[in-house]
């Protein structure tokens, strides 16, 4: 059924695949003082440089010892007289790329990542926060894939045109030996252009590594291109699709290497055919013993040992999480909120969620193909799962809709549309509780999978019988506009009374902070400023207005808590969580007996 929400205000909505939040200068300003500020775009989080140099290791070992092993070896004497170096720069970037599209699948894998981060055992905080970050991860190695294939199409490119060159006589006697091998029957050519009269592009376009390396790179490109930041919020929809042209991409890098472009001596050439010594005497070739006619073959497809075990784990991955989708989810409660927010209660036979992490949802009558990321808004301990969904594009529009919540109109439960969810899946503020002292920040709408964790608390305060290791918890909110805290309000203030019967009043430090206003609500402030309760929230905690001093918090946090290893948790822009991780780094303390902070992020 319909319920309308007990407050006016509006639930926000954190999505991967939504809006970026705008932020204002890092300073902090009395309310005698107001004035807005620029705003800065949002991003996404980065790796580790340790991580990244083993990643760049990695891949200028394969390059090297590949090019080298092209440039030195024997069986491609006569193949390097004819093409130079770029073999080696063709076939060294070959092995790069197959290296990164065994990589590439892995980190989307969800249930595996999943998986891995929850195997405590194995798998230590240091290692879990970088399996929190297994998209900037996704992405470095999509640039690698793409800077490897430039160089090897680039190589390509310069190998079509020397076999072509090759067929002239200016390419000297040996050249021309080389090319003119294969017209007879108990001959194997070694140069696939066959004429000088030859149309290279017609001729490579009739090939199977040819049309196979068209596909690929269309689709690389389509893939790249849609990827970048802009589209990603400006049309979701266009980026989700193409990206499902990696089927396209995988199966025409199994069935490239398939055309034997570059071909090679054979092992029983090699033995009968004394290469150094016949090279400098090509004109004795069939004459001399030690001279027969070089024989050539071209190399054996090996891109599909690079990747059949990670296509066959993402394959096992659809598998359940079309599992998943065939599971029924009913559909408790929907409310409606204020600013186009649909607030839906579901609930999944063995559902099991912990606090902060996320679901995809799906809508088939929306989208039969189409999964969007949410964070879960509910806690661990309520009977039902939630999320709140902003309309920020075609498939949240259609979303709304399809709930009837434009029309605000009573209907039954078995009337409204089907949903599927994949998940839940684990983030990095799931850790919040293995902390001693866990600060949380939030900046705008990633306050969301703070929610989930604050209520968890709530709960687990009214639990007599649970044992928190948790014994502190800072809270940072940051967000433009005054109507947003209204829901989250209540939260506080349930957290705040509770606080105060349980004799906890030092447990949770909040400090919300109002980024932009206008001039009556200036006014409205300042003439309330000396009330008992706070104007914006109705909380005893005064709301701050302006930017907090990260330097002057993480001082007095370091200054509270002198040996306590410190879990800090953001949920925000890219911009701000490059200034927290540096002032994180900053305040930790060389000794490792003294202060540490554990810098954690859930960037948008």
């Amino acid at each position: 059924m319909w319920d309308e929400p007990a407050r006016k205000g509006a639930w926000c909505i954190f999505s991967q695949a939504g809006q970026g939040t705008e932020l204002l200068p890092t300073q902090q300003t009395l309310p005698q003082a107001l004035k807005p500020a620029s705003a800065v775009m949002s991003g996404e989080g980065c790796w580790s440089t340790s991580h990244k140099l083993v990643w760049l290791g990695l891949n200028f070992y394969l390059f090297i010892d590949t090019f080298h092993w092209y440039e030195d070896e024997d069986a491609y004497i006569y193949t390097r007289i004819m093409l130079g170096s770029t073999l080696a720069w063709a076939r060294a970037s070959a092995t790069c790329l197959n290296f990164n599209c065994m990589l590439i699948l892995l980190p989307v894998s969800r249930n595996l990542i999943s998986f891995l981060r929850g195997a405590s055992i194995c798998c230590g905080g240091a290692l879990r926060r970088q399996l929190d970050k297994n998209i900037a991860f996704h992405k470095m190695v999509a640039c690698g894939i793409a800077v490897n294939a430039t160089i090897h199409i680039v190589a390509h490119f310069i190998n079509i045109e020397r076999y072509h060159t090759s067929q002239s006589e200016e390419a000297g006697a040996l050249r021309n030996k080389l090319s003119g091998l294969g017209k007879s029957p108990n001959e194997s050519y070694l140069n696939p252009i066959r004429t000088y009269e030859t149309n290279t592009t017609g001729e490579v376009l009739t090939t199977v590594a040819g049309i196979t390396g068209v596909v690929i790179t269309v689709a690389l490109i389509l893939i790249m291109t849609s990827s970048t930041e802009l589209i990603r919020r400006s049309c979701y929809e266009l980026f989700w699709y193409t990206h499902h042209l990696f089927v396209v991409f995988f199966i025409g890098l199994i069935t490239h290497g398939m055309g034997q472009l570059v071909r090679g001596q054979t092992p029983q050439s090699l033995l009968l055919h004394n290469v150094t010594y016949c090279k400098d005497h090509y004109l004795e070739w069939e004459n001399a013993t030690q001279c027969p006619l070089p024989q050539f073959s071209g190399n054996k497809p090996v891109a599909w040992k690079w990747v059949l075990s990670p296509v066959v784990l993402y394959i096992c991955e659809r598998i359940v999480r079309f599992w998943r989708f065939q599971q029924e989810v009913v559909i408790t409660k929907v409310v409606t909120h204020s600013s186009g927010v649909l607030e839906l209660h579901m609930k999944k036979r063995g559902f099991k969620m912990g606090p902060g992490q996320y679901i995809f949802l799906q809508c088939p009558s929306i989208s039969q193909l189409e999964w969007h990321p949410f964070t879960l808004t509910s806690a661990p301990e309520e009977d039902f799962f939630s999320v709140h969904v902003r309309v920020v594009g075609d498939w949240t529009a259609s979303l709304f809709k399809a709930f009837g919540a434009e029309e605000k109109a009573f209907k039954e439960l078995w009337m409204l549309p089907r949903v599927a969810v994949d998940g839940p899946y684990g983030s990095a503020t799931t850790d919040v509780f293995h902390y001693r002292v866990s600060v949380c920040i939030a900046a705008g709408i990633g306050v969301t999978p703070f929610a989930s964790i604050l209520k968890s608390i709530w709960y687990k305060c009214c639990n007599r019988n649970t044992v928190l290791a948790l014994q502190k918890v800072y809270f940072y909110w940051m967000c433009r506009d005054p109507s947003a805290f209204e829901w989250f309000a209540d939260l506080l203030f349930h957290l705040e009374t509770k606080m105060a019967e349980k004799g906890k009043n030092d447990f949770l430090s909040y400090h919300i902070f109002l980024t932009g206003w206008n001039e009556d609500q200036a006014t409205h402030i300042a003439l309330h400023y000396d009330d008992k309760m706070d104007v914006i929230t109705g909380l005893r905690q005064k709301t701050c207005y302006g930017r907090p001093n990260w330097d002057n918090e993480f001082k007095q946090l370091a200054e509270n808590h002198p040996s306590n290893s410190i879990g800090v948790f953001f949920c925000g822009p890219k911009t701000l969580s490059k200034i927290l991780q540096k002032t994180c780094n900053s305040y930790s303390s060389v000794d490792p007996r003294g202060v540490q902070f554990h810098y954690n992020e859930e960037s948008f």
